[in-house]
C-alpha cells in the first residue's frame, strides 16, 4: 500500500494473483490461514442492483433471492427502529446477534439498515467466510474510514462461523479505530451467541441479541409480494387475486405470493401446503433445464445431469473453478467438465464480483435444503426422487462434512425422512464425519427428535478420552443427550451414577460448570443407592469435588474428595493392579483442594503420593502420561508455594517436557495444561529473577491461551484471565511497564465478566487482579489513578474472606497492603493506618496457620506499618513494628536468603534511625530549637 500525491483515492494498492488468489483491503487487516487462503474476506456494501424481469421469470426461484430485492422491505418497523438506535447511541464498539430461522427475513432487514446507514454517511462492509466462500477477483477493497461517521459490519451465517474465526475478525482494525463501530450478525440460532458474546468482551464490546419474530402484518406483507411479483410478469399491482396463507414464515409468505402469480400466468393451480409450494418452484428449475438443452442455449448438458450438479451444488457449495472441477468429475455425467461447469452457471450465476467462481447453489438455503430432502428417495411428496442422490453423497460428503451435514440436518427437521433413511445410515457407517463436521454440527445431530441412541453411541465412541478445544461443546452436546436416552431406558442406580459422572466431565470440559455441579450431585446420590460399589461411590465423589472446586465451593470440593480418598485407598491396597489409578486421580485431586484450602504441606505430601503413583504407572503404560503430567503440575506448584524453589523448577519443567511431546502429538487435546504449565514455569523463574525466561513463558502461555478462548471462551476465558494477569506483572518487571497495564487491565475485563456469571468462583481472582493493576498504576502517571482499583479489591475480597476466613486470609491482607501504599501515595494518611494495620492482623493470622509460606509476608507489613508510624513520629510504636518485622525475618532467612536479605536490611536502616531518633530529645526529634 503506497500513498499518492493526487486527489481520492488515497491510497492505491496494486493486487495481482500470479498463482492461487490475491486480495487486498485498504485501512483494514487482511487474516490468513498457513497456505495464504483468506480466514473471510471484507467488502464494501453493495445496495442491490435491478435485475432483468425476463430473466428471473426464467426461474421463478430467483426472485426470491434477497440479492435481488424483488419484493419491496414491507413491515418490521419496530427492529429497524431498534437497529437505528443501536447505531447511533452507546458505545464506539458494539455488536448485535439477531437470530431467526431461515427464511424468517434477516436478510432483508440487514439490507434495508445496511442501505440506510450508507446512504446516512458510514462505510459499510461485509465479512463472508473464507473457507468455501464465493471469492472476488484480485484487486482491492477500500475500506478507510476517512469522512464516514462510522462503521458497520455485516455478518450473515455468522451461527456458521467457527469461533475461532470470528475472533480474529473481531480483533480487525477496520473495527478498532476513532468512528464508531457496530456488527451486525446473522443466525438461525442463538446456541453460538454466549460464546461469541464471551469473545466480543475480550475487546470491551457491548453485545445485545434479537429475536426476528414472525412478521406482524403478514397479510399486509403477503399483498406487497404478491404485487411486486406481478409487475416483473408484466401485471398491474393488484391485478392478482388471493388471500394470504397463515404461514408465520416471511419466505413462506413471499413462496406463496410467487407461487400464485406464476401459477396464474401458466395457468395452473397453485397448491396450497408448503411442501406443494416448494415442489411447485423445483419443477420450475426442471423445465428451465429442459427449455434450455432442448433450444441449445446451454444444451451439452441434459436434465438430468443438471438435476445431479445442482443436488450436488446444494450439498458441497460454491468453489473455485478447480475444486468445481473435482466435484463434477466425481459425478461422472459423461459431458464434458468445464461445459457442464459453464451451462451450471448460466442458470446459476455467482455473485457479483465472484471472479470464476462455480457451482453456486440454490437460494435461498431453506429451498436447498428441501431439494436435498426430496431428491433422496424415502418422501411421500409429489416429486421424482434420484436414486443416485446416496450416491453423490458419498462421494461429496466426506470433503464437505461441515455443509453438508448441516444441511441435511436441517432438512431432518422438516423431512421425517431424510434422518433415518439418509443421515442416520451414512454416520452409522462413517462416525468420524460427525466429528470432522465440527462441534455446531454435532450440536445439531444432538438435537434431532428422532437420532438413534446407537448412532449417537458410535459418535461418542470416537470422541477423544479427553479435551478437545474444537470439539467441546459439540460432545458435551451429544453425552448430554445420549446419557438422557439411556437413562430413560435404564433408571437403576448403577446406570445414573456411571452416566452422571461421564456427562459431568464432558460438561465441565465445555465450561459448563453449574450443569456439571448439577449432574455430578446427581451421580453421587445414585452412587450412595449402590451398597457393595465403592469404586463407583469413589469415583462420582471425586468428580463431585472437581465440579465443586469449579463452581467456588472449595470448603465442600475438599469434603467429597477427602470421602473419595478415603474409600479408595483401600482399594488400591487390597488390588492394586485394578484400582490404583483411581485412587492415583482421587490423590491428585485432593493434592489440589488441600492447596486451595490453605493446608499447603498435607497438599505437597498428599501431591508427591499423586506423583509417584502415576510415574510408576505410566511407566507400565504410556496412555497414563496425561495424568502424569498434570500431577507433576500440581506438585511443582506446591514446592513452590512451600519455597523449595530448586525443587519445583526441576518438577515443573518435568511437567512441561511431558506436555510439550503430548501436545505434539494431539494440541487440542492438551493446549490446556501446556498453557497451565508455562504459566507455572513463569512465576518460578520470575521468582528466581530471570525475568526474560520469564517473560518468555508467559507470552507463550497467553498466546495459547488466546487460541483456546476463541474456540471455546465458556472453557478456556478464565485459563485465558489467569496467562494475561502474570503476563501484566512479568511485562512491568521488563521494564514494560504500560503494556503490563494494558495487559493487566484486559485480564480484569475478562474476570469482571467471569464473576457476573459466578462471582463465588471467579471474584476472588477479580480482586487479585485489580491489587495488581493498582499496584503497577503507583508506578504509572498520575499514580493516584491506583487507588480506585485497589479500594474495589478489597471490598471484593472481604466479601470472599467473609463467607472463609481461612481460606483468603493472606489475600485479603495483600489487598489491605497494596491499598495502604496508594493511600500513603494520594497523601491520606491517616486512612492508611487502619488499612496497613488490617494487613498486619490478616497476615499473622496466615503465619500462624502456615509460618513457612507466609513469615515473609508478614514481616513485609510490619515493615510497612512500622515506617507509616515513624512518618508520623509515632516512634515507640514504630520500633516494635520494626523490631518485629526483623525478628521474624531473621528466623526465616534460611527458606529463602535471596527474597529475605534485602528485607532485612532494609528494616535494620529504619530500626536504626528509630532507635536514632527516640534517643534525642523531643525538640530535636521535631526538627526544632529550646527557646529562651
Amino acid at each position: 500500500m503506497s500513498a499518492t500525491d493526487g486527489p481520492q483515492p488515497q491510497f492505491v494498492q496494486n493486487v495481482t494473483a500470479v498463482s492461487g488468489f490475491a486480495y487486498g483491503a485498504i485501512g483494514a487487516d487482511i487474516h490468513v490461514f498457513g497456505d495464504g487462503s483468506p480466514v473471510y474476506l471484507l467488502q464494501n456494501w453493495q445496495p442491490a442492483v435491478p435485475a432483468d424481469p425476463a430473466w428471473l421469470r426464467e426461474l421463478p426461484s430467483r426472485m426470491l433471492n434477497s440479492r435481488f430485492e424483488v419484493v419491496p422491505f414491507t413491515g418490521r418497523e419496530t427492529e429497524l427502529s431498534e437497529l437505528r438506535a443501536w447505531r447511533d447511541g452507546g458505545p464506539r464498539l458494539a455488536a448485535r446477534w439477531i437470530h431467526a430461522p431461515g427464511g424468517q427475513g434477516k436478510t432483508r432487514l440487514a439490507a434495508r439498515f445496511a442501505d440506510e446507514t450508507r446512504d446516512g454517511g458510514w462505510q459499510v462492509v461485509t465479512a463472508v467466510h473464507g473457507p468455501g466462500s464465493v471469492q472476488p477477483p484480485p484487486g482491492s477493497q477500500d475500506l478507510t474510514l476517512d469522512g464516514h461517521g462510522g462503521v458497520l459490519l455485516v455478518v450473515d451465517y455468522a451461527d456458521r462461523w467457527p469461533l475461532t474465526h470470528l475472533t480474529w475478525l473481531f480483533s480487525n482494525a477496520l473495527l478498532h479505530q476513532d468512528p464508531p463501530a457496530r456488527i451486525l450478525l446473522l443466525a438461525r440460532t442463538a446456541d453460538a451467541w454466549p460464546a461469541v458474546r464471551a469473545s466480543l468482551a475480550n475487546h470491551r464490546a457491548t453485545a445485545s441479541s434479537r429475536a426476528l419474530d414472525a412478521p406482524p402484518d403478514g397479510p399486509a406483507m403477503y399483498r406487497a409480494a404478491r404485487d411486486a411479483f406481478a409487475v416483473r410478469y408484466g401485471f398491474p399491482a393488484g391485478s392478482v387475486p388471493g388471500s394470504a396463507p397463515p404461514y408465520e414464515l416471511t419466505l413462506a409468505l413471499h413462496m406463496a405470493a410467487l407461487v400464485v402469480v406464476d401459477a396464474q400466468v401458466h395457468g395452473r393451480r397453485a397448491p396450497t401446503d408448503l411442501a406443494g409450494l416448494t415442489v411447485y418452484l423445483l419443477d420450475r428449475e426442471h423445465l428451465h433445464w429442459a427449455t434450455l438443452h432442448a433450444r441449445g442455449d446451454a444444451g451439452a448438458t441434459p436434465p438430468a445431469a443438471m438435476n445431479k450438479v445442482v443436488f450436488a451444488a446444494a450439498l458441497a457449495g460454491a468453489a473455485d473453478r478447480p475444486h468445481g472441477v473435482e466435484v463434477v468429475r466425481a459425478l461422472r455425467l459423461g459431458t464434458p467438465v468445464d461445459r457442464v461447469l459453464d451451462d451450471h452457471a448460466h442458470c446459476y450465476p455467482p455473485e457479483p464480483d465472484g471472479g470464476d467462481t462455480v457451482l453456486e447453489p440454490l437460494y435461498p438455503d431453506r429451498l436447498a435444503e428441501d431439494f436435498l430432502a426430496l431428491t433422496l428417495p424415502g418422501h411421500q411428496a409429489d416429486y421424482p426422487a434420484m436414486e443416485w442422490a446416496e450416491e453423490v453423497i458419498d462421494a461429496l460428503l466426506g470433503r464437505h462434512a461441515s455443509r453438508g451435514i448441516t444441511f441435511l440436518a436441517a432438512a431432518a427437521q422438516r423431512w421425517p425422512h431424510v434422518g433415518p433413511d439418509h443421515l442416520y445410515p451414512i454416520l452409522a457407517a462413517a462416525p468420524g464425519l460427525a466429528l470432522a463436521a465440527g462441534s455446531a454440527a454435532l450440536s445439531a445431530l444432538a438435537a434431532l427428535e428422532d437420532v438413534p441412541i446407537r448412532l449417537l453411541a458410535a459418535v461418542e465412541e470416537r470422541f477423544p478420552v479427553g479435551r478437545h478445544v474444537e470439539l467441546d461443546a459439540g460432545m458435551a452436546a451429544v453425552t448430554r443427550r445420549l446419557v438422557t436416552e439411556l437413562l430413560a431406558l435404564d433408571d437403576s442406580p448403577v446406570a445414573r451414577a456411571v452416566g452422571c459422572q461421564h456427562l459431568s466431565t464432558r460438561l465441565l470440559n465445555a465450561g459448563l460448570d453449574a450443569e456439571a455441579l448439577e449432574v455430578a450431585r446427581r451421580g453421587v446420590t445414585a452412587a450412595r443407592e449402590l451398597d457393595d460399589d465403592v469404586p463407583v461411590l469413589a469415583a462420582a465423589l471425586g468428580r463431585l469435588g472437581d465440579c465443586l472446586a469449579h463452581n467456588g465451593r472449595p470448603a465442600e470440593a475438599l469434603r467429597a474428595t477427602e470421602e473419595a480418598a478415603a474409600l479408595a485407598q483401600p482399594l488400591a491396597e487390597a488390588e492394586r493392579a485394578r484400582h490404583e489409578p483411581l485412587y492415583a486421580g482421587i490423590l491428585a485431586g485432593l493434592a489440589v483442594r488441600l492447596a486451595e484450602a490453605g493446608r499447603h504441606q498435607d497438599a505437597l505430601e498428599v501431591g508427591e503420593r499423586a506423583a509417584t503413583a502415576w510415574r510408576q504407572l505410566s511407566a507400565a503404560d504410556p496412555a497414563h502420561e496425561p495424568r502424569l503430567a498434570d500431577a507433576l503440575h500440581a506438585h511443582g506448584r506446591q514446592l513452590s508455594h512451600q519455597g523449595l524453589q530448586a525443587e519445583s523448577v526441576v518438577v515443573s519443567r518435568e511437567a512441561l517436557s511431558l506436555r510439550l511431546s503430548l501436545a505434539e502429538q494431539d494440541a487440542a487435546g492438551h493446549e490446556p495444561g501446556l498453557a497451565a504449565s508455562l504459566l507455572t514455569l513463569s512465576a518460578q523463574l520470575a521468582r528466581e529473577g530471570r525475568r526474560a525466561e520469564a517473560l518468555a513463558c508467559s507470552q507463550q502461555a497467553v498466546e495459547s491461551m488466546r487460541a483456546l478462548a476463541r474456540a471455546d471462551p465458556t472453557a478456556h476465558d478464565a485459563g485465558l484471565a489467569h496467562a494475561l494477569q502474570a503476563l501484566g506483572a512479568d511485562l512491568a518487571e521488563a521494564g514494560q511497564l504500560m503494556e503490563g497495564i494494558d495487559t493487566t487491565a484486559e485480564s480484569i475485563a475478562v474476570w469482571r465478566r467471569l464473576a457476573r456469571d459466578n462471582p463465588a468462583a471467579h471474584s476472588a481472582e477479580l480482586s487479585k487482579s485489580l491489587s495488581n493493576l493498582a499496584l503497577l498504576r503507583l508506578f504509572a502517571d498520575p499514580p493516584t489513578q491506583a487507588l480506585p482499583a485497589a479500594a474495589e479489591a478489597v471490598q471484593l475480597m472481604q466479601l470472599r474472606h467473609a463467607e472463609a476466613p481461612e481460606l483468603h486470609r493472606a489475600d485479603l491482607g495483600r489487598c489491605l497492603s497494596i491499598l495502604a501504599v496508594c493511600l500513603n501515595t494520594a497523601g491520606l494518611r491517616q486512612e492508611r493506618h487502619g488499612v496497613a494495620a488490617g494487613a498486619v492482623r490478616q497476615y499473622e493470622a496466615a503465619w500462624k496457620a502456615d509460618p513457612v509460606r507466609y513469615a515473609f509476608d508478614l514481616a513485609r507489613v510490619l515493615d510497612q506499618m512500622g515506617r507509616y508510624l515513624a512518618d508520623d513520629e509515632r516512634w515507640a510504636d514504630a520500633l516494635g513494628a520494626l523490631e518485629g518485622g526483623l525478628a521474624l525475618a531473621e528466623a526465616y532467612i534460611h527458606v529463602d536468603p535471596t527474597t529475605y536479605a534485602p528485607l532485612i536490611s532494609g528494616l535494620r536502616t529504619a530500626l536504626d534511625d528509630c532507635r536514632r531518633r527516640i534517643r534525642q530529645p523531643w525538640w530535636r526529634r521535631r526538627g526544632q530549637r529550646p527557646r529562651g
